[in-house]
This record gives structure tokens, sequence and C-alpha cells, in this order.
């Protein structure tokens, strides 16, 4: 009961100091939305680079294995390739 009164009495010594010192609020807002908006940006392009480090970082690290993927693939085809001529000398 006594958090519920505070809570009325905070809402309403709010809204009286709202009404009385608009003007102050309104100044006040004008010089926060700015520095609001430099800190937001700073940060929204510090995230969107790392995100693109992060990227990068895992492009750098799936191109070694297709690599090792396809030399794997070619070590398998040659073997292939000398089991069907040496099949073809044996034949002949």
């Amino acid at each position: 009961m006594k958090i519920l009164v505070g809570g009325l009495v905070a809402l309403v010594a709010g809204l009286v100091g709202l009404i009385l010192f608009w003007k102050q609020f309104l100044v006040i807002l004008a010089g926060g939305i700015p520095l609001l908006l430099l800190l937001f940006g700073g940060l929204a392009t510090y995230l969107g680079l790392e995100e693109l480090k992060d990227k990068l970082a895992s492009q750098k690290e799936t191109t070694p294995s297709v690599e090792e993927d396809y030399k794997k693939e070619i070590e398998k085809l040659k073997a292939e390739l000398e089991e069907l001529k040496k099949g073809q000398e044996s034949s002949q």
C-alpha cells in the first residue's frame, strides 16, 4: 500500500513539475536529442563494423576447408584414374 501511495505522489509531482517547467524541459530535450543521436549512432557504427569483421573472419575460415575438400576430391579422382589405367594395361 505504501508503494502505491508513493507511486501516485511521484506521478502527481512529476506531472506538476512538467507543467510548471515545460520550457526548461523542452530546452533539456532539445539538447539531449542530438547527444543521444551521437551516442546511439556511434554504437550502431561500432556494432556494424564488428559484424562485418565477424563475417569476413567466418568467410576466411570456411575458405580453407573448401580448398581441402577440393584437394581430397582431386586425390580421390587421381587414385581412381590410376586404377582405371592399371585395369586397362592388365586387360591388354
